[in-house]
């Protein structure tokens, strides 16, 4: 096997989000932005790929995110970006709910 594994790492309790809306987080290095969704709870990159703006800044929808700074959309569920300027999707991560947290495969 080459590389390191891949883990589960906790990154915040259920209980902790805030409802319907985009929570930030910080684990380590990486500032991300957990979405309690429509269809579920997910995990990206909190950056715009567009204009690097802080995404939970911005307003969501239950599916979608809008960034604060250039109105660009992006589907939490996918990544991908819906409307312009945004043009690169969102770094998504793999994710769960384990025992009250929030998840993330890394």
């Amino acid at each position: 096997m080459t590389g390191r594994e891949k883990t589960w790492t906790d990154v915040i309790a259920v209980s902790e989000l805030e409802p319907r809306d985009a929570t930030p987080v910080t684990l380590g290095a990486r500032e991300l932005a957990v979405f309690d969704a429509k269809e579920g709870i997910f995990v990206t990159l909190a950056r715009c790929t567009h204009g690097a703006a802080n995404l939970c800044d911005g307003h969501f929808d239950g599916t979608y995110i809008e960034c604060p700074l250039h109105q660009g959309l992006f589907d939490v569920r996918t990544g991908a970006p819906k409307a312009a300027p945004a043009r690169v999707p969102l770094r998504l991560f793999e994710t769960r709910v384990c025992d009250g947290m929030v998840q993330i495969l890394i």
